[in-house]
Formats: C-alpha cells, structure tokens, sequence
C-alpha cells in the first residue's frame, strides 16, 4: 500500500472466505480499497503487518468477528465493533445501497462520528471462550429435547401407555429399554429406532454432564460466578450463563445499563392520545442478549420460592399468582439483575434482608 502513511483507519466488512477493506486519511478521504482472502492466513497475517501500527479497524459484530479482531490485535492494530443494526440503519437514513464497498466505506467513515453511537464492546478471548462452551452446552441440551420429543412421538404411534411422570428417569429408562426387546409391543424397525435413540440419548447425557462439570471449574476460579451462586435461584448452569453473557461488570455504568442489556426493560411503543389505566404498546426490547434475559427469568422462577422477600413481591404484583404471571416474573428478573449488578460492583455476597438505604433511620 503506497499511501500507508496518510491512512489514519480502516473500514473492514468481514465474509466468510473474504473481506473487503477501505482505508481513509485523517480528513476522510479513501485512500485504497482492496480485497483480503481468507483461504491463506499467512498472506493475510503478512497484509494485516503492512497496515499502519496503531490506526483503527472498525468491523461489524456480525458472524465471524471474532478471529479476524485476533488476527488484527496481533498486527499491532487496534479493532473496533460496530453494532450492525445501527450502521445498517444508518446506511438506509442515507439512501444507499447495500454492497460490500459501500459497507467497507461506511465502516471506515464511523471513526468520525462522535460521540462514539455505533461502537458495541468487544468481548476478550477468555469471555468468548466461556460463551463458546455455554452456546455448545446449549446445543447439546436443545438435541436431547429432541431425541426425547421424538421418543415420545414413537410411543404415541404404535400406542404405548404408560404410567411414568418422568419417561427418562431410572424407572422410565428401565421400560423403555425392556420396550426395546419386547417383539409383541413394537415391530422391528420400531424397536431398531428405539434402540438408536437411546445410545444417542445416553451420548448426549455425558457430553452435557461433561460440560456441566466444566461449568463448575470454571465456577471455582471466579469470585463474580461463585457470589452469582448466593441468588436465589440461580444454579451452577445459571451462574455461568449469567458470567459469559454479562462479562465484565465494569462496561455497564449502573444497573440499568445491565438491565437493558439482559432484556428487562419494558418500553413504551404507543402513540396518539392518553388512555387511563394499564399502559399499552408496552414490550420488551430486542437489542440485548436473549441468552442473558433467559437467565434471569428461569432465576426467577426459583426465587419466588426460595426468598419469602421475592415470593411477596411477586405476590402483590400478580395478584398472589392469579393473572399477569409473565410480568411478575419479568418484574422478579428485573430485581434480580439489580441486585446481581451492586452484588458484583461492590463484591458483596446475596443478603436475604435488604440492608438499610444510606440515610435511611435504623
């Protein structure tokens, strides 16, 4: 690259077997574009090392960010994110079409904009790697569903009744596995199905169990995962979850920044005149981690039963559990995530009695 030293930064729209690149000068003139290949690394490492050290990268945080922001680290630049549905949106406020030059262009062009609106945090190996063994652990768990789903469709179609609340515990396994063998009950091919999905039921029992107990390791050498353990309803399998989906509680200013992240923040979508009683066009975002807004919801559904401070708040707002059940629960992962967030903020453990606000008498 001739002009290397006017590039001030660089506007990289990442693809699968390529990216296109546009780098610009200090008064945001493009000064080249070019095309990177993924297939050799090592002339792409080579590229990446003629780049100015230092200049900025903007990409998108879209699919496959993660191994390109490395590689870009390791040649001594420094790689920004941009939130792809607000550069998306702001490329069609502007008219234009969508291409990859136009992309690469308009990434390049953010390091303008200030205050930074576009830039989105971006997560360091160690919490991509956690979230890595959470999105595979979430696989295995989502596969077992359906092996099991289409093990009960199996019985249904050949009319086998059984009396068992949980077909997949001991007593369940041990009739279905006598289910296998019995040649009156099942024809053949049934019974070869049958077969199959157990061992492949049995496969995912360990993987999953594996990935627990890897869950628990990495549990043990966090301090932030071990206080998350002290909530009311939050698990091993939670407390993780919550870890690799929140990552450093430092990013988020206050507790409402987390609350919006994790989805639990109810906003307004309504327009025209002022109605009495409930609000209406009220919804949940969607510019968060559904991940994360899972979490504190299924952490609800246990800290209703096992905090009596939870259950009478929850109580209050559903009418002791008779109508608005879903909104209680948001309200109680909403508390939760306020509580997580001063919990990790000022490394406290969970207290079952709120300590007194400052200023307050007693």
């Amino acid at each position: 690259m001739g002009t290397s030293s006017k590039v001030s930064r660089f506007g990289v729209d990442v693809h699968g077997k390529f990216s296109v690149a546009t780098a610009r000068d200090a008064s945001g003139q493009v000064l080249s574009r070019h095309r990177l290949d993924h297939t050799d690394r090592e002339a792409l490492r080579q590229t990446l090392r003629q780049w100015p050290s230092g200049a900025p990268v903007i990409l998108e945080a879209s699919f496959g960010w993660g191994w390109m922001c490395d590689e870009l680290m390791a040649a001594g630049l420094q790689p920004h994110l941009a939130s792809s549905v607000k550069v998306a949106a702001w490329r069609k406020a502007r008219g234009l079409a969508k291409s990859n030059r136009i992309d690469a262009d308009l990434l390049a062009e953010l390091w303008d904009q200030q205050p930074r609106w576009w830039e989105v945090w971006l997560a360091p190996q160690e919490v991509r790697d956690q979230r890595e063994l959470l999105r595979h652990r979430m696989g295995l768990v989502a596969t077992q569903t359906q092996v099991k789903n289409r093990i009960h469709a199996l019985l249904h179609r050949h009319g086998i009744v059984h009396g068992y609340s949980d077909l997949f515990g001991v007593s369940g396994r041990r009739f279905l596995s006598l289910l296998v063998e019995d040649h009156q009950r099942l024809r053949e091919t049934a019974r070869r199905t049958l077969k199959d999905m157990l061992i492949l039921l049995e496969a995912l029992r360990r993987l999953i169990a594996r990935a627990t107990r890897q869950f628990r390791a990495v549990i043990r050498r966090s301090e932030g995962a071990q206080r998350l353990t002290t909530l009311p309803g939050v698990s091993t399998v939670l407390a993780y979850t919550l870890m690799a989906e929140i990552g450093q509680i430092e990013r988020f200013a206050n507790a409402r920044k987390l609350v919006r992240y994790s989805l639990l923040a109810p906003m307004a979508d309504d327009s025209g005149e002022t109605r009495e009683g409930k609000p209406i066009g009220r919804c949940l975002s969607r510019a968060g981690r559904a991940t994360l807004q899972w979490a504190w919801i299924e952490a609800a559904h246990g800290a209703i039963r096992k905090d009596a401070h939870l259950r009478e708040l929850f109580n209050r707002r559903t009418d002791n559990g008779k109508q608005d059940r879903n909104r209680g629960y948001i309200m109680i992962a909403n508390r939760l995530c306020r509580i997580a967030y001063a919990m990790l903020k000022h490394k406290t453990d969970y207290q079952m009695t709120p300590p007194p606000r400052r200023g307050s008498q007693g």
